[in-house]
């Protein structure tokens, strides 16, 4: 009893010992590509490109990416608020290291902080929810959801990560049992969340809806929700001045703009007079939330109607060519079976520990209410998994407390028995269950009717990026590369050779134009390469990207170069035999003389 005591006492300082234990085994395991600088996606390329932009002088609310799109440059729609910690990381290290490997040790480190925000917000949430110890097993939960680790795993440096620890901390902050510092702590992570990106939106509002609904059943919330509504004003209105871009001072609709700015502030604003509403009842309480809702709503909808569709704005074209193309984009069914049960068996226990937590709390209203606000986020990810399965992440994230309990519950059940091989096997299995080991490992006997062809993908998609690969690129004349999308970010990472694309919304036309030059004719390349002073080609054959030019224009520029037939405005560039690229120079027409 007396070794529980000190480490329910000592609870955070567990928690900072598993992390560090957790980012020590994470670190080991991704040494080699920590070595070969193995950025995983094309957003952590483009994140650490303006992290080196920033310090290398462009201005802090210049978010445009001079190396795409060169002289113009690429809108990014994010801000310099995740910049930070990489930044700081880098610079404290260079004097000692040099540029190279603080710039290594920074892409490892920085995934890592947001992962023991994220720990420390689950202790939290647990402990009031379940039991004092019950912090112990979320953690080792939390260890075990793959899509949310992922984001915090080394060299994994894109907003994400910070994302989903804010979302940690605002299901902390339902469950706190001081109102005022709950509804601060909530409306500061909103705020702090939307400075970064609009991904969290909808569960956040959720979130906000739930203390407004607290209020409703109990007026002795409003200290909750007038915190909550003040600190969601304040937060955004401060985290607009500070990190809002040039381009995110316009009313878009995909960032912390006026637009959003405006909503925040007026939603606060409705918060904090709802919390000094003289309502008696919990129906008035409720007209009144309503009326405040309705009014934030049709203010939106009013002010800024270009907002209620997608955000992203896309073209039909723009989405008819790319957006239809990208896999997380897709509903989580559609990646097979294996890949469903991997990202959704957690998902699906934590809902079924919530509805186990909300049968059991049914006859106390307080407890009831807190598990019912935790629970209502979760199942809006789960739910969102079946429109896309970027959703993942999340959904597992928001798991945990309900996975947590229903381990909490059926463990102690398994302890009861009076054979001790029932009670260690009962309790592996149980933790297997609940945190969906089980069922992931279960769903690597289902048979794979994988293609051939797949297996060529998968390796050109891991070698192309990779610094074996672009380093004889990198030795080729600087130049403006026309090349696949994807690889775009990566390219202006490790060469010094600027390319014409990645893949960000708000540059449509630059997206677009890859697609029609790769699809179409060798003419129309032509066109676009002479517009856009194009100085090289540079394919990959069998990466992902490229094999849906191939599959949607079988006859397309694409095709006709991979295969050899090559127009009179294209020279090879050597490169090595082994290189997985293919690489061509444009053969510049002679400029004619005066006469």
């Amino acid at each position: 009893m007396e070794a529980l005591d000190r480490l329910e006492k000592h609870w955070r300082w567990w928690v900072v010992l598993f992390w560090l234990a957790a980012a020590i085994l994470m670190t080991i395991g991704h040494w080699r590509g920590i070595q070969a600088f193995a950025l995983p996606d094309t957003d952590d390329n483009m994140r650490i490109m303006q992290v080196r932009a920033w310090l290398d002088g462009q201005g802090w609310f210049d978010l445009r990416q001079y190396r795409l799109n060169p002289p113009d440059g690429a809108n990014i729609h994010w801000s310099r608020l995740v910049d930070l910690p990489i930044a700081g990381i880098k610079l404290a290290l260079m004097p000692l290291i040099g540029g190279a490997g603080a710039e290594k040790v920074a892409v490892t480190l920085a995934p890592l902080l947001p992962m023991a925000v994220a720990m420390l917000a689950m202790g939290f949430a647990t402990r009031r929810l379940i039991a004092p110890l019950a912090f112990g097993l979320a953690i080792a939960i939390l260890l075990c959801a793959p899509s949310t680790l992922a984001m915090w795993t080394p060299l994994r440096i894109d907003h994400h990560g910070w994302q989903l620890a804010l979302l940690a901390w605002s299901v902390a902050a339902l469950t706190d049992p001081k109102p005022a510092r709950g509804g601060l702590v909530l409306g500061v992570s909103t705020a702090l969340s939307l400075t970064i990106g609009l991904e969290m939106l909808l569960y956040l509002a959720v979130a906000g809806t739930c203390v407004a609904l607290m209020w409703v059943r109990d007026s002795s919330e409003a200290r909750r929700l007038a915190a909550y509504g003040a600190s969601l004003a304040g937060g955004c209105s401060l985290g607009f001045v500070l990190f809002a871009s040039y381009a995110n001072r316009a009313p878009v609709c995909d960032a912390l703009s006026p637009v959003w700015l405006s909503a925040m502030i007026g939603a606060g604003a409705v918060a904090v007079l709802l919390s000094v509403v003289p309502a008696a009842s919990w129906k008035a309480r409720l007209l009144f939330a309503a009326a405040g809702g309705a009014v934030v709503a049709g203010g939106f909808a009013w002010a800024w109607p270009g907002c209620l569709g997608p955000l992203e704005h896309a073209s039909p074209e723009l989405k008819s060519l790319w957006l239809d193309n990208v896999r997380e984009a897709r509903p989580l069914y559609l990646h097979g079976l294996e890949t469903s049960i991997v990202v959704a068996a957690l998902p699906v226990a934590g809902l079924i520990g919530y509805a186990v937590m909300l049968w059991r709390e049914r006859r106390d209203p307080d407890r009831l209410a807190l598990w019912a606000a935790t629970a209502a986020p979760a199942l809006l990810a789960a739910l969102l998994l079946l429109w896309q399965s970027r959703a993942g992440p999340a959904a597992q994230l928001l798991a945990v407390p309900g996975a947590t309990a229903l381990g909490w519950a059926i463990i102690p059940r398994i302890h009861s028995s009076k054979l001790m091989l029932v009670r260690v096997l009962g309790t592996v299995a149980a933790f297997l269950l609940v945190s969906g080991i089980l069922p992931r490992q279960a769903a690597t006997l289902i048979p794979q009717k994988n293609k051939p062809v797949m297996k060529v993908v998968n390796r050109a998609n891991a070698l192309c990026p990779s610094l074996f690969a672009m380093r004889p690129v990198a030795l080729v004349r600087k130049g403006l590369v026309l090349t696949s999308v994807d690889l775009g970010p990566r390219l202006i990472t490790v060469t010094h050779h600027d390319a014409v694309a990645g893949p960000y919304h708000r540059n449509g036309q630059d997206i677009i134009d890859v697609m029609r030059a790769f699809r179409g004719s060798a003419d129309e390349a032509k066109a676009i390469v002479d517009r856009r002073h194009i100085d090289y080609v540079l394919v990959c054959p069998a990466l992902s990207e490229t094999t849906v030019y191939a599959s949607a224009a079988p006859k397309g520029f694409y095709v006709q170069i991979n295969r050899g037939q090559l127009p009179a405005w294209l020279a090879p560039v050597p490169l090595p035999d082994r290189s997985p690229f293919k690489m061509w120079r444009v053969v510049k027409a002679p400029a004619s003389s005066a006469t």
